[in-house]
């Protein structure tokens, strides 16, 4: 048996299969995978690593039953749940390659994915997936002949999940299993969709090892640390933070199948690693704004003063300086009496790695975090970069508002236009191509041009501006970065989103959302009738006064060109369902500028 030391010294052969053959010799009553089964939804039902082996060599031989062989693409479209996580170890071992769809995908995608992968087999969840897949059954143009639903008592006339579990396994179909070579593809991930079709970006067993390798150098994690997974897996960040880096930790999964319950199962698993986009944290901090704001001024007194410490002792560790044994008095104090009961409430009092990647965290979040001694450790990637490509990091050194320095397995470079490129051994094989082959996007050097802006600091940190497609260009010639200006206006929280508009035009205006959590609570504070809800509040004359304060004090910090002169307020908050944000919670500007035409040609009339 290879041990750890050995996979470790030869990432050229590491594959998923050899890792969870590990897993299940090395440490066989080690727990790897928990959910709350819907029949008992108080309990966790826990998979050892040993028995999440033999389950996935029952599963493949399931697999393999119903004609699914080696390189054969998997479709599969299920909250995250254990038919989801298990059957995606089981099609690898197989030596098939699954591809997980976003939950909230158009049927317009599904089709273009289901015709590009070319898969003949989609796993759903129920019936309500069914009925947007089955349509594709009678498809000419798309090859799919089969769906495999999870949800007992809703398969009707397709397959039901539970029959996979009763194929017999015999010896020679064992002998088969875990033959993936290191540069066959693990997994094909589309991207979410921000602009045109989602491309199929093909990922090897080779890359996503190079990632889960050169991202262990930069964290500082206790031995098999527990992961809480509620993101989607068709998410690049999930798939490697929920699936390949637990294989490669043996560390212990817990499955969220509801998002929105994320809060919950952190205060009762209390993890010491939280991974949130920035939209998460920016809603983890409003609800805690929130309740501070409702404090007595003599406790607030308290935790302010708490916050103080813990922001000068996280100013001390980003300049790379040991702090004085004065100030790891003070810090260790109020971080004993004040910061961990509070942290305790919301269950991260034992976070010792939080990070946040997707698109660019408002400094004012991060900051305010470090006012617990919480540190997220921003950081940066593609799909196409099988995730992380540059990270801050607790080891090794962060900035505040940076996404941190090149990780390992990468090099990185800034064009003479400001885009990022980006080279190395964990970088992406390409995209499908609809007749299976796969087409390259990196120049005759090995760069990648990422599509994003930034810059490099004299320390290495890289500082993202925007998305280079997303830059907006006044019709006097000055460019902006929407991010920019939109993460300023955040730092308001009564304001929850926000977008800015004015492509060719004279000057910037903005769509601001309220804030859901914040709202209600400022209004408490502040004397404000709230019981007409948002949509009142929204036209409330001291919340009005208080957005306009807000939009003011942003534009005192940002310069001409930068500044917003309209605004709209908006009530209902944005979200996938609604189609204005990517199932990965990153804002789809197209739709949101076509759903509220109106309101931006509005603000430009006198």
């Amino acid at each position: 048996m290879t041990s750890t030391a050995d996979l470790l010294s030869a990432p050229a052969d590491l594959t998923l299969p050899r890792l969870l053959a590990r897993n299940a010799e090395e440490y066989p009553d080690l727990p790897g995978l928990s959910w709350k089964p819907a029949e008992d939804p108080e309990n966790w039902t826990t998979f050892t690593w040993a028995q999440i082996h033999e389950h996935t060599r029952h599963l493949a031989a399931g697999y393999a039953a119903l004609g699914v062989g080696r390189g054969d693409h998997v479709l599969m479209m299920m909250s995250n749940r254990p038919e989801h996580w298990l059957s995606d170890l089981a099609l690898v071992r197989l030596g098939a390659v699954p591809v997980s769809v976003y939950g909230t995908a158009a049927p317009e995608q599904i089709t273009h994915i289901a015709r590009n992968c070319r898969a003949r087999i989609a796993v759903v969840e129920g019936t309500a997936q069914t009925a947007v897949w089955e349509p594709l059954l009678a498809d000419a143009d798309t090859p799919l002949e089969r769906l495999v639903v999870a949800e007992p008592g809703e398969e009707g006339s397709h397959f039901p999940y539970a029959a996979l579990l009763r194929e017999p396994v015999s010896e020679e179909f064992a002998k088969e299993l875990d033959a993936a070579r290191s540069d066959d593809p693990l997994t094909v991930v589309y991207t979410s969709g921000t602009t045109g079709e989602p491309k199929g970006v093909v990922l090897t067993h080779r890359q996503v090892m190079s990632n889960a390798l050169a991202l262990d150098a930069v964290v500082e994690l206790p031995p098999h640390v527990e992961h809480i997974c509620y993101l989607p897996f068709a998410h690049i960040a999930e798939r490697m933070l929920g699936i390949y880096l637990p294989c490669h930790r043996a560390s212990h999964v817990y499955l969220c199948a509801d998002p929105t319950a994320v809060a919950g199962v952190v205060r009762e698993v209390r993890p010491a690693q939280f991974f949130g986009v920035p939209r998460i944290w920016e809603k983890l901090s409003a609800a805690v704004r929130a309740v501070l704001s409702l404090m007595p001024a003599e406790q607030r007194g308290v935790i302010d003063q708490a916050f103080e410490v813990a922001r000068e002792h996280v100013a001390c560790r980003e300049r790379g300086e040991t702090p004085s044994a004065e100030l790891e008095e003070r810090y260790a104090r109020v971080r004993k009496d004040v910061l961990l009961p509070m942290l305790a409430a919301g269950g991260l009092d034992r976070v010792t790695w939080s990070a946040s990647a997707s698109a660019p965290m408002s400094v004012d979040v991060v900051r305010f975090w470090a006012g617990f001694g919480v540190v997220i450790m921003d950081a940066w990637g593609l799909t196409e970069t099988t995730g992380v490509t540059t990270s801050n990091s607790p080891k090794l050194g962060f900035r505040l508002g940076s996404v941190g320095r090149p990780m390992e397995s990468v090099e990185v470079r800034i064009a003479d236009d400001g885009e990022i490129m980006v080279r190395g051994t964990s970088l992406f094989s390409g995209y499908l191509q609809p007749d299976g082959s796969v087409r390259s996007a990196l120049d005759e050097d090995g760069w990648l041009a990422t599509g994003d802006i930034g810059r490099t600091d004299e320390d290495g940190y890289l500082w993202l501006t925007d998305r280079k497609k997303e830059m907006i260009i006044t019709s006097t010639g000055k460019n902006v970065s929407p991010a920019l200006v939109e993460n300023a206006l955040k730092e308001h929280p009564l304001i929850g989103q926000a977008m800015v508009h004015g492509d060719n035009r004279s000057y910037l205006v903005a769509l601001l959302v309220l804030d859901p959590e914040a709202a209600p609570a400022w209004a408490a504070a502040n004397g404000v009738d709230a019981e007409g809800g948002p949509a009142a509040l929204a036209e409330h004359p001291a919340v009005r006064a208080e957005v306009d304060r807000a939009v003011a004090a942003a534009n005192s910090r940002l310069n001409r060109t930068e500044q917003v002169k309209r605004y709209e307020l908006l009530a209902e908050e944005w979200g996938p369902g609604g189609g204005e944000l990517t199932p990965s919670l990153k804002m789809r500007r197209r739709v949101i500028r076509e759903k509220y035409a109106d309101a931006l040609t509005g603000l430009y009339q006198d």
